[in-house]
């Protein structure tokens, strides 16, 4: 099952990656919480992936009798989901308002600071 999980968390940071590096800010902001999905998938994986057992030590006991779930990596998950979907709401927000402002989705054609007729810059030093 891990296997199977680490091949999806590779394949979603492949797509995620590949929507990054594209010129559209839709498909950025879809890399964006892609790759934050994936990042969470990671943490879930390596948290170990067990069943019905509970994380609790019985009493005079110093450690759990069968192998658990770590906590720690879900309660990391749970964090990371609500500080990601805020980030994204506010990604999603700001590509709306610089699309309006614009009237540009193509990250080619959103540069005020260089003008049109002025010379390209060097491809190599």
């Amino acid at each position: 099952m891990e296997f199977a999980l680490a091949t999806l968390v590779g394949l979603f940071v492949a797509t995620a990656v590949y929507l990054l590096l594209s010129r559209s800010m839709i498909r950025m902001l879809l890399g964006v919480a892609i790759l934050g999905n994936a990042v969470n998938l990671l943490i879930f994986t390596v948290g170990r992936l067990t069943r019905e057992v509970p994380p609790i030590v019985p009493p005079g006991e110093s450690a759990p009798l069968e192998a658990v779930a770590n906590p720690l990596p879900q309660a990391l998950i749970l964090t990371a989901i609500v500080i990601g979907f805020s980030m994204f709401a506010y990604l999603l927000v700001l590509a709306f308002r610089s699309y309006e402002e614009l009237n540009a989705d193509n990250t080619d054609t959103m540069r005020l600071a260089e003008p049109e007729d002025s010379p390209r810059p060097p491809l190599s030093y």
